[in-house]
């Protein structure tokens, strides 16, 4: 593995914000293996599918969203064409994660068209806000069932096709240990995640499958727009992050690669926060 940071400092006009260009991060072992990635449309997960087609890894893209997932596989394709070595393939399907059926479905696409799965990233989530005492039941539901049953589900289908050596690698997030105000429905559904990973990785661990999870704090998103346009609840947020300042997609990726590779081959029931130390504060 190599690394080479390139994070530019906050710009002085956009507090906070980074200029990040993706990182020099080189896994040779993940070349050749296969993953699947839900919630893979947009945002982090089409991240996620970028950074590993473009080392060579084979992905299979799964979103609620279909015409959004093939449009993203589509421009995948175009942006890696130039990748050292070749980029991996992104096939694009589509899936409801509440679905346990769907996400073996998924699984068995994989195997079909590529032959195997060694990684799997549960990426697919939502990010609900209402104050604790008017969180309604559809709400509740809702987050539960995409944040929580979606991971079990995922991991369930993943662990049926894999292989000892495999890898899975859930999002959880910094707010499963601190308290964000209206969000309570979310904080307990990664409060979930980070112990279910757990709980995985000690029963996925007889079968040679390792279990973590990356545990995000505020990041350059669309999921973080809110505060960004909120100049006093930005500042409120800075306050709260030892290094002053939001994280770029890229910082999440860094960490994402390690875990799904050789690197991490005996770290396995960890929560990985990439959060500027801000669970400290």
């Amino acid at each position: 593995m190599t690394s080479q940071p390139s994070t530019q400092p906050s710009s002085t006009e956009h507090p906070g914000r980074v200029e990040a260009t993706p990182m020099v991060v080189d896994h040779p072992d993940l070349r050749g293996k296969v993953a699947v990635i839900t919630g893979a449309g947009r945002g982090m997960g089409a991240r996620f599918a970028a950074a590993l087609a473009r080392r060579g890894v084979h992905v299979v893209g799964a979103d609620l969203d279909l015409a959004q997932m093939e449009a993203t596989a589509a421009a995948l394709a175009a942006e890696n064409a130039d990748a050292p070595g070749g980029a991996g393939e992104v096939v694009a399907t589509a899936v409801d994660v509440r679905d346990r059926e769907a996400q073996q479905r998924v699984a068995e696409l994989a195997v079909q068209r590529f032959g195997r799965v060694d990684l799997w990233i549960n990426n697919a989530g939502i990010f609900p806000e209402a104050p604790a005492a008017d969180i309604p039941v559809s709400q509740l539901q809702a987050t539960l069932a995409i944040n929580v049953e979606g991971v079990l589900y995922g991991a369930q289908a993943a662990a049926s096709v894999m292989a000892p050596g495999a890898a899975i690698v859930n999002m959880a997030s910094v707010a499963a240990v601190r308290v964000r105000r209206g969000r309570a429905a979310y904080c307990s559904s990664k409060a979930a995640v980070a112990h279910l990973t757990e709980c995985l990785a000690v029963e996925y661990g007889d079968l040679g499958i390792r279990v973590n999870a990356i545990a995000p704090g505020f990041v350059d998103t669309e999921m973080t727009r809110w505060v960004q346009d909120d100049p006093p609840a930005l500042a409120k947020a800075l306050d709260s992050i030892p290094l002053h300042r939001l994280g770029s997609p890229e910082e999440i990726v860094g960490p994402m690669l390690f875990l799904l590779s050789d690197s991490a081959r005996y770290v396995t029931g960890h929560i990985l926060a990439v959060d500027g130390g801000s669970r400290h504060v």
